[in-house]
């Protein structure tokens, strides 16, 4: 019976809460598919992401979470992770005129959560800003529901549509126009996690194209390679560039740019 409960994420396809009971505190997920309308396509996937994520985390060897089955989709509940997201820890320093840096001890927490997941054979598959929590005493690497590295059970398996396009790989975007699907990778994400670093600490997109422009058009400018200078100051600047190479083989591995920041 939960002491407490505090809603944090209510969006199409998901609802997340924050809650404290007297076994600890959790993160639990609804699902639920996303009907078509107008001007948003059908989502049935949504309501299996909960789920999904779930045996992705058995799969990884976690503990202490569960997942199921409700009337409309699927939950989970995992460990609560407390702190700020990347993208809130580095505000400070998109401040115009702002004397603050990004702090490089930071982007390698980041480095090396994401370090752990591929040391296992995994990729993400949807690296972004808000998905690194900086913790007091490390930095977490959350929502796997997108993972890919083994087996989950089929019932709550479906494809892999990209992710936010802000921080889409060239390759990811040109696979999903082509053909609506693509395969998450190692090398997919670690463009993702230079796109996040630059975003959080400049607050400018890896990329260029207008604010509202439908997601094709977003995906086309990515795929064709159309990016931003990297403005991030010093060898973090410099790392980042080299991890948004355009083509996979031209970034670094995660353990390479770890040893570079380190």
């Amino acid at each position: 019976m939960p002491v407490t409960q505090r809603l944090v994420v209510n969006r199409r396809g998901s609802t997340v809460w924050e809650v404290e009971c007297d076994r600890g505190r959790y993160a639990v997920k609804l699902g639920y598919a996303i009907e078509a309308t107008a001007d948003w396509p059908a989502q049935p996937w949504t309501a299996l992401a909960p789920a999904r994520e779930g045996a992705v985390l058995h799969r990884l060897g976690f503990d202490d979470f569960a997942y199921g089955e409700w009337e409309r989709g699927t939950w989970n509940f995992q460990p609560w992770h407390e702190g700020p997201d990347l993208y809130q820890l580095w505000e400070p320093c998109r401040g115009q005129g702002s004397p603050l840096e990004p702090h490089t001890g930071v982007a390698l927490g980041c480095i090396e959560a994401l370090a752990e997941l591929h040391a296992k054979g995994w990729a993400h598959g949807d690296v972004q800003p808000a998905h690194f929590i900086i913790g007091p005493e490390r930095t977490y690497l959350i929502d796997l529901a997108l993972a890919r590295g083994g087996p989950v059970p089929e019932e709550y398996d479906f494809p892999f549509r990209g992710c936010l396009v802000h921080y889409e790989a060239p390759e990811i975007a040109r696979s999903v126009l082509a053909t609506g699907e693509a395969e998450p990778t190692r090398e997919a994400d670690i463009y993702a996690l230079g796109a996040s670093l630059l975003i959080s600490a400049t607050g400018w997109r890896a990329v260029e194209y207008p604010d509202d422009a439908p997601r094709p058009v977003q995906r086309e400018a990515v795929a064709s390679g159309r990016r931003r200078p990297v403005r991030a100051a010093g060898e973090l600047g410099a790392l980042i560039d080299a991890m948004l190479g355009h083509a996979p083989e031209d970034r670094p591995t995660i353990n390479e740019v770890a040893k570079a920041l380190s």
